[in-house]
This record gives C-alpha cells, sequence and structure tokens, in this order.
C-alpha cells in the first residue's frame, strides 16, 4: 500500500487533536516532517555492484519555552507519540533555559505558509532499475577507451524528500524534492604511474532534477574522462611557483565551498561549532567592512536557483527564501546565518537554517552559494595570459579550522603559453590563504563558462549532518598563485 506523502495539513490537524492543557507553557511549538528515499546504483568495469534503496521517515517536535528551543525526534506518529514528544521537548527547554545565553521569541519562526517542488521532466520511476544497470554498463564501456585504462565506474543516486511542516502559530508549508547525482570516473596506469580522472569531480554533477539526468551525451563526456586520463599518465608534473592560475567552474565549486562559505556561516563565527568542524576566521566586525576579495569578486546565496543543488523556498524555520549578495565588489554584505544566528549576532544572514534529517534540529547550513558571471569569454581568459597554468576538478583538498589557509589539488591541468592552452600537466596542486587569494582575482569569466554543480556530501553538525549544497560558478583567474606537482 502506498503511503501518503507528508502533508502541512494534516500536521495541523494532528498538533489540533494532541494538544494538552500543558501545552499552554509554550510560546510555540512546531511539528515537522520528512520521508526521504535514496536509491543507488552503480557498476563497476562493466559489472553491477551495488543496487540499493532505503527510506527513512519520522517527525520532529519542536518547542519554544522561557526563550529556549528545544527538540525531540519519534519515528511514531499517533496523537499519544506526539503529545509525549512535546513533553519532553518542553522539560527540556524549561531544564536548558536556567543556562541560556540567548532568549528566543516566535520571531525566529514566521508563519509562513506555501509549497515547493523540484523541477523535473522524468520520475524516479522512469527508468526500470535494468534499464538504469544498462546505461550504465554503456558509460563504463565508453570509459575504457584502453587497455590502460584499469577501472571504470559509473554511479546514479536519486533522492525523493518530501517534507511538511506546520505550527501552533499558523506556518503550514510543504516541500518535495528530487534529487539526481551521477559519478562516472576511471584509474589509469602505466609503468608505475596511477592517474585518476572523473567527470568535473566526484558526484558533482548533483542537480535538482529527474531521469533526464542520464543521457546520450554521457557517453561522449565519458570517452573524454578516459582519453584525459591516458594523456595523464604521459604528462609532466604540473610546474611549481607563483603563477597566473586558471580555475574550471567545478574546481571553482570546492573553492568557493571551502574558503567563502564555511567562513560565513555565522554558528561557526559565534563558536558553535569550533570543537568539530571549526571555527572562522572572519569576526562579526568584518561584515560591512572587510574587502574578502578583488572587486571582480560577486557571490549570492540563491535558493530560487531552478534546478540547483540546493534549491528550496523555505528554510527550516518557516523563513522564505531570496537572492541575497553575500559578497558585492569584493566587499563582504552579510553571513550565511538563519532567524536564530541573526538574533544573537545583530549580523545580516540568510534564509539557510537547515537540517539533514527528521531526526536532526535545524543549523546554518550553505545552501546555494553562487559567484555571478563576468562579462569576459574562456577565450579571452586564455588570451590575455602569456604563461600559466589551467585546473580541472577537483582531488584533493586540506584546509585550517580556520578556513583560512588552504591547499587544494586538482585532477587535471593544461600550461598556458603565450595566450594559448598547451601540454597536460599532471598533479596539479595551488595553495593560498582566503582573503589574498580572492583579491587576487583578475577575471570573472562570462555566463557561457558558467558551470552549476553540487556535492550530496557537505558535514557539520553534533551529531554529524550530511547534507546537499549547490554551487554555481564561472571560470576564474587569479593572478600570483603559488602552484606545485608531484615528485619529479
Amino acid at each position: 500500500m502506498k503511503v501518503a506523502k507528508p502533508s502541512a495539513e494534516a500536521l495541523s490537524k494532528l498538533l489540533q487533536e494532541a494538544e494538552s492543557p500543558s501545552w499552554k507553557k509554550a510560546q510555540w511549538i512546531g511539528l515537522r516532517e520528512v520521508s526521504e528515499t535514496t536509491t543507488s546504483r552503480s557498476v563497476r568495469d562493466g559489472f553491477p555492484e551495488q543496487n540499493q534503496a532505503f527510506s527513512s521517515r519520522g517527525w520532529m517536535v519542536e518547542v519554544l519555552v522561557q526563550g529556549q528551543f528545544a527538540y525531540v525526534a519519534t519515528p511514531a506518529r499517533s496523537v499519544e507519540s506526539l503529545r509525549a514528544a512535546v513533553d519532553r521537548a518542553m522539560a527540556r527547554a524549561e531544564s536548558a533555559s536556567r543556562y541560556g545565553v540567548f532568549k528566543f521569541t516566535a520571531e525566529q519562526r514566521p508563519p509562513t505558509r506555501g509549497q515547493y517542488q523540484s523541477p523535473f521532466l522524468k520520475d524516479a520511476s522512469a527508468l526500470r532499475p535494468g534499464q538504469v544497470n544498462d546505461f550504465l554498463i554503456r558509460v563504463c564501456q565508453a570509459l575504457k577507451v584502453s587497455p590502460e585504462i584499469v577501472r571504470t565506474e559509473a554511479m546514479l543516486r536519486m533522492v525523493e524528500t518530501d517534507f511538511a511542516f506546520a505550527s501552533t502559530n499558523g506556518a503550514a508549508w510543504t516541500q518535495n524534492f528530487l534529487l539526481s547525482s551521477t559519478h562516472y570516473g576511471v584509474v589509469s596506469q602505466k609503468d608505475g604511474q596511477i592517474q585518476r580522472r572523473s567527470d568535473n569531480g566526484s558526484f558533482a554533477r548533483s542537480r535538482q532534477m529527474g531521469m533526464e539526468t542520464l543521457d546520450e551525451s554521457d557517453l561522449d563526456r565519458a570517452r573524454v574522462v578516459g582519453n584525459q586520463a591516458l594523456e595523464l599518465l604521459s604528462a609532466p608534473n604540473c610546474p611549481t611557483g607563483p603563477t597566473e592560475l586558471v580555475l574550471s567552474s567545478d574546481q571553482m565549486m570546492l573553492q568557493i565551498h571551502e574558503s567563502i562559505g564555511h567562513p560565513l556561516e555565522i554558528d561557526r563565527i559565534l563558536g558553535d561549532e569550533r570543537n568539530y568542524a571549526g571555527s572562522s576566521f572572519v569576526k562579526l566586525s568584518d561584515f560591512g567592512k572587510l574587502q574578502y576579495g578583488s572587486k571582480h569578486l560577486n557571490v549570492s546565496f540563491d535558493p530560487g536557483y531552478r534546478g540547483e543543488f540546493a534549491s528550496y523556498r523555505f528554510d527550516d524555520s518557516g523563513a522564505e527564501a531570496k537572492k541575497e549578495y553575500i559578497i558585492r565588489d569584493g566587499l563582504l554584505l552579510r553571513g550565511l546565518g538563519g532567524l536564530e544566528s541573526q538574533a544573537r549576532s545583530s549580523a545580516p544572514g540568510v534564509s539557510n537554517f537547515r537540517s539533514c534529517s527528521w531526526n536532526r534540529p535545524p543549523i546554518d547550513r550553505m545552501a546555494n552559494l553562487n559567484l555571478e558571471p563576468g562579462t569576459v569569454s574562456f577565450d579571452q581568459i586564455i588570451g590575455s595570459i602569456d604563461d600559466g597554468v589551467y585546473m580541472e576538478s577537483n582531488l584533493s583538498w586540506s584546509i585550517d579550522d580556520y578556513r583560512n589557509k588552504f591547499q587544494f589539488g586538482c585532477e587535471y591541468g593544461r600550461r598556458i603559453r603565450g595566450g594559448k592552452l598547451a601540454e597536460v600537466v599532471r598533479n596539479p596542486n595551488y595553495r593560498g590563504v582566503s582573503t589574498p587569494f580572492w583579491n587576487s582575482l583578475k577575471q570573472v569569466g562570462n555566463s557561457q563558462t558558467v558551470g552549476v554543480w553540487g556535492t550530496p556530501y557537505c558535514g557539520k553538525g553534533e551529531p554529524n549532518q550530511i547534507i546537499r549544497v549547490g554551487h554555481a560558478s564561472p571560470v576564474c583567474h587569479f593572478s600570483g598563485v603559488e602552484v606545485f606537482g608531484g615528485e619529479k
């Protein structure tokens, strides 16, 4: 029997049915329901390796008592279990309120109403499991361009998430998400040399879309991936020293994520994440004052970007999402903090208070964080550089707890000589410090160079929350960046 999707109207009715005299002590009560099904299929070296599906469904009770929020999760949906969960949450809030450093109000939970639906052409059931496996096998065959390709892998992950929320102050909204992620990759080997190459980095092709994500053009991209892995086997190492650096849009995803997204999360700046995910070099006093990057740097928080991986209409507090400039003309304007962090810090923020599941409370999280395009073409950027390096697709990353000093490695590189792309180089890496690096931004590619990417694996919080994030960016040119390769 098919189970009904979460409904805000049903949750509102449940709240009314479960109401008891003890609830009068609460300033506000909310009920969140999340149902999620994840289907993963993978093929390795032309043979199906993983075919699995996982579903979860549950309810999170939120209460506000004496200025303190508290949460209790339950997988049982009934009047009795809801009443018991609310009572437990209220007891926790009352106990915690004696030690709270800030008193919240119901203003941090606006009474919004509405709905959101991911855009897609083909739903998750449009292709049968056998058809998906057959397609992934064909991708592996396309990746295998030579016997020197010693491993091929093709994966698809589809996630269907239905989200509903209702509260005692009249909030009632639903959001339905369909998300797809693919990964196509190879390992090449010859004479003791081993190289990896993938389709824009591991699972970077993550969007809000359906089965239309599997397309015949994937086979053409797979052949390119395989041939580039062969090129890397005989390529020289990336040179070492300061130079002009051009980063593709898929590597810009990681650069934005680590050195802009995480350091601007306001709960980090307030110290909430210091014990686990780290703090930030950014201070509250920096908003409106810090020249984060050059005049070419314009970064927006945009959960309304159609089809991007972390698009939504409401964050988990009920705040309605809208596009906001985080950085404009290089100047830091606002942080990535939801209504609670905004109240605590008095800093400008955005609607990014999000949880990863029904059994986790929301915290400040990146969503769609995008670098706005400039006006120059890819050819114009390359043509303006006499000597430099071009890099694609993230392979490795390291950044300190303050999200300041970093070192990133890419899968594929090319030398730039005399305004043209020249020979392939392997093991391309670069390092820098966040604000000096962004202030070295010299050129930003136009809309034709923009790629829209995502990651399913952004981790943060205790207990840990793995959440989905989107990044769109053009190709970017940085000046005087320290690059380096592997051993000779």
